[in-house]
């Protein structure tokens, strides 16, 4: 018997159809129509953060010019000072002037202290003793001279003409009697702030009256105007040397908008095009403009990853209503099939039972099959979810069970030496032992307390630590892996009486891991030693761990202090102990670095404040 032939629904191509083009004519509304407004919201969001980046650059420049505001009034009541404007042939009261003016600059961490007397003549000046001292010198055409001159208080930014060196000078009248017998000023250098500003996420100017950049996290940007100068204000920088000799040229920059009350502008940079927002605000005691240049791209670049998401989540959908459709109409299809089959075969139905249930069977099967799949895809994606809440214990757990590892074989080695004693009837011994069990536990404590804050870096009281004994009981600590090794480890290096600026406990954790980082490393190194040494450089202390091991390959120590980078083998290690040591001596202002050895192996060096006994820093 010939069966019917399945009849195709002609419907479908056409909603097939249908369902593409509403498909692509909707992603092309999202692409048209969303990418504005998408622009205008991360707009609004970068613009928030840059103005937080404003409010931060201005309290701090207000905050660094408020330290050395009133000085000049103090240092100009001083005997010494008023002494050395009233008779400047007096070499004696010069030189005691230029002694004082330098110890006084040193102690405030300023640039130059000088004294003027009324013709602008330098009398005395803290650089004396310089390459370009600037007695001698005459700044009568410094606008804070006339100021301080005339009573007031002076204020001005410029171009050192001796110096060649920027700075914020600060003046006032040095009075005698109710006149006016000189000026004495202060210039503070503000290039420290520069540079912080190299290291964040938007660019930063500040401008003078004339609108001419002279701080600015780009070095090509200095002395640049933001528009062409006139002449009269060229003249007016000219008479006052503001910028003594330096060529002062045009940024290229171009107004092409605005956006919430603020400037859109682009700047030519090196053969591109960079689109800013310009967010500015006013300085008025130090007349100043600071200006934080937002780049757009990030804000339009955002505002297309949106819309690409968007575009990709309708054509998801999209494809899955088609793969809906095609399901309906096959089972609309299989319907059919099966009701003209049923009228065929009414007058067979003996004959095709068996074929029948067999067909019937296929489709249990079939249905059972899905079942079984959908059930094992829920199992999957919770086992998923699992894995990630493992991943993500696991990455919280790895820090402390590192960290763990050398005080615990340093307990169990002293544990063992106690039981030896008490077997021994040598108390004291055993006493020692258990003390320090207690010690390296109360470590333990310590470190754990210090990994649970690593992410936030928490600022623990430093104070003087005695160098040689603290090294002394990290050796103690980790000497449980020598039994057995011929491993050597020389601390001869280390004089009595050197004290570094620290925590005892973290820095003891850095030198451990050092040390079992160091021996890991000449395992299969013969004659291995490793050798400890410090030197005292003044107002630092250079500690020197080193090792006779292969060293570290150059293409690897780039990435030697990054978590989770390790070069052992697997199960070796987590590739955690010289990334959480790097961090520790950044907590204490200090530096931690590698070198290659001259005879072959490693060098990691430590490098602190130095300190002394009674030395105390808060936390």
């Amino acid at each position: 018997m010939t069966l019917p032939a399945m009849k195709r629904d002609e419907a479908v191509p056409d909603q097939r159809v249908v369902l593409f083009a509403c498909c692509i004519a909707l992603c092309l509304a999202v692409s048209v129509f969303g990418i504005g407004p998408l622009t205008k919201y991360y707009l609004s969001d970068s613009k928030a953060r840059g103005e937080n980046t404003m409010r931060l650059v201005v309290a701090t420049l207000n905050g660094e010019l408020a330290r050395y505001e009133r000085l000049p009034q103090l240092l100009a009541q001083q005997d010494l000072v008023r002494r050395v404007v009233s008779d400047p042939a007096d070499s004696d009261v010069v030189q005691a002037a230029n002694a004082y003016l330098q110890s006084v600059n040193t102690l405030l961490g300023s640039s130059d202290l000088y004294v003027m007397n009324t013709d602008g003549l330098t009398v005395a000046a803290s650089n004396y003793d310089s390459d370009v001292p600037f007695t001698g010198q005459n700044f009568s055409y410094r606008p804070y001279f006339a100021d301080a001159l005339q009573g007031g208080f002076g204020r001005f930014y410029g171009l050192g003409t001796t110096s060649q060196r920027r700075g914020y000078y600060f003046a006032a009248p040095i009075r005698q009697g109710g006149a006016i017998t000189g000026v004495i000023a202060q210039k503070i250098d503000l290039d420290l702030l520069e540079e912080s500003w190299r290291a964040a996420e938007y660019e930063i100017i500040v401008t003078d009256p004339e609108g001419i950049i002279f701080l600015s996290a780009r070095q090509d940007w200095s002395y640049s105007s933001l528009a062409p100068l006139s002449i009269e204000a060229l003249q007016r920088s000219r008479e006052v040397q503001r910028y003594a000799d330096a060529q002062i040229g045009v940024l290229p920059l171009r107004v092409t908008g605005s956006y919430d009350g603020d400037e859109l502008v682009t700047v030519d940079d090196g053969g591109s095009s960079r689109r800013f927002l310009v967010i500015a605000q006013q300085m008025q005691d130090a007349g100043w403009t600071v200006r934080v240049l937002v780049d757009t791209a990030l804000a339009r670049s955002q505002a297309w990853t949106m819309v690409l998401l968007a575009v990709l989540a309708i054509a998801f959908v999209t494809l899955g209503l088609g793969v809906v459709m095609q399901r309906r109409n096959r089972q609309r299809e299989l319907t059919q099939y099966q009701r003209a089959t049923q009228a065929l075969l009414e007058q067979r139905v003996q004959e095709r039972t068996a074929e029948l249930a067999s067909v019937n069977a296929r489709l249990r099967d079939e249905v059972t099959e899905r079942r079984a799949t959908e059930t094992e895809l829920r199992r999957t994606q919770r086992r998923l979810v699992q894995s990630a809440k493992l991943a993500a214990l696991g990455q919280m757990s790895a820090a402390l069970s590192h960290e763990f590892n050398q005080p615990l074989g340093a307990i169990r080695n002293f544990a063992e030496n106690a039981e030896s004693y008490i077997e021994r009837d040598r108390w004291d011994e055993a006493r020692k032992n258990i003390t320090r069990i207690l010690g390296l536990t109360d470590r333990m404590t310590e470190i754990s307390r210090t990994l649970r804050n690593f992410a936030r870096k928490p600022r623990q009281q430093l104070g003087p630590v005695d160098l040689a004994a603290l090294v002394g009981e990290s050796v103690e600590v980790i000497s449980w892996r020598l039994k057995g090794s011929a491993i050597r480890i020389d601390s001869d290096g280390v004089p009595d009486q050197l004290w570094v600026m620290a925590e005892p406990v973290r820095l003891q954790q850095v030198m451990v891991n050092l040390l079992a980082n160091s021996l890991d490393a000449l395992r299969e190194t013969p004659d291995a030693r490793i050798v400890i040494a410090a030197a005292d450089k003044g107002e630092n202390v250079l500690v020197s761990i080193i090792d006779n091991g292969p060293g570290i390959p150059p293409d690897l120590q780039e990435r030697i202090f990054d978590p989770f980078f390790s070069t052992k083998g697997v199960g070796q290690g987590l590739g955690l102990g010289l990334s959480i040591s790097y961090n520790i001596i950044r907590d204490f202002d200090g530096e931690l670095r590698l070198r290659d050895a001259p005879s072959g192996g490693a060098i990691f060096e430590i490098e602190l404040k130095a300190a002394r006994p009674e030395d105390e820093e808060s936390p």
